[in-house]
């Protein structure tokens, strides 16, 4: 009578999950980093490509255009930063101490650091200005990047309102304008420094207004 043998296990078939996770965060990085070193226009999707060693084809399966690539590991960015510092869900919250002013200073200085961080300044200026020049890419910035950012600032102020700390009849959207875009003017167009103490004094402007008293 033949011997007869256990059948060999089959060999486990590679995870493509994880493999294309592997990828799409190696997409991630090379975008990042070639828009640091290069600048948003020398960047290129060959370059990309190259540096996460991946197949341009890969890339295309997965974006339309360097531009999409790069907000969506810009997104993955703020995510992993948001995690890092404890942020439940990854995403973040205005501080309500009841101290409004103070809280306001502590986000708009954290605000500075970041703008001024290469590592997310490069992406922002490069997101920026092809935004501008493709309303559908400034749509899906303003959609996915600032308005959720933009909305915490809603929500602080309304919370200010109820607390008597702030005119029941401001409008909060018109209110927060009146912080972030400051920053946002000196920053994008390079006019003076961006500094911790010019974002105190952008919320102390705001809050106590400019009328003599």
């Amino acid at each position: 009578m033949a011997e007869t043998r256990n059948p060999k296990p089959a060999a486990k078939a590679p995870d493509s999950t994880r493999r294309s996770e592997r990828s799409r965060r190696a997409i991630y990085e090379a975008a990042l980093s070639l828009v640091g070193e290069v600048g948003y226009t020398r960047t290129t999707i060959e370059g990309i490509a190259a540096r996460a060693g991946v197949g341009k084809q890969t890339i295309y399966r997965w974006w339309p255009s360097k531009a999409a690539v790069l907000l969506e590991a810009f997104l993955d960015l703020g995510e992993q930063a948001a995690e890092a510092a404890g942020a439940e869900g990854g995403e973040y919250e205005i501080p309500d101490t009841g101290d409004l002013a103070a809280d306001l200073k502590t986000v708009l200085r954290a605000t500075v650091d970041e703008l001024l961080d290469p590592k997310y300044e490069a992406p922002s200026r490069a997101l920026t200005a092809a935004g501008i020049v493709d309303p559908a890419l400034g749509a899906e910035f303003v959609e996915k990047l600032l308005e959720p950012s933009l909305q915490l600032y809603v929500n602080r102020l309304r919370a200010a309102q109820e607390a008597g700390d702030v005119r029941t009849g401001i409008d909060p959207r018109i209110a927060l304008e009146l912080l972030v875009a400051p920053l946002a003017h000196r920053w994008l167009l390079r006019t003076l420094p961006l500094t911790h103490e010019y974002a105190d004094a952008v919320v102390d402007y705001a809050l106590g207004g400019l009328a003599p008293r």
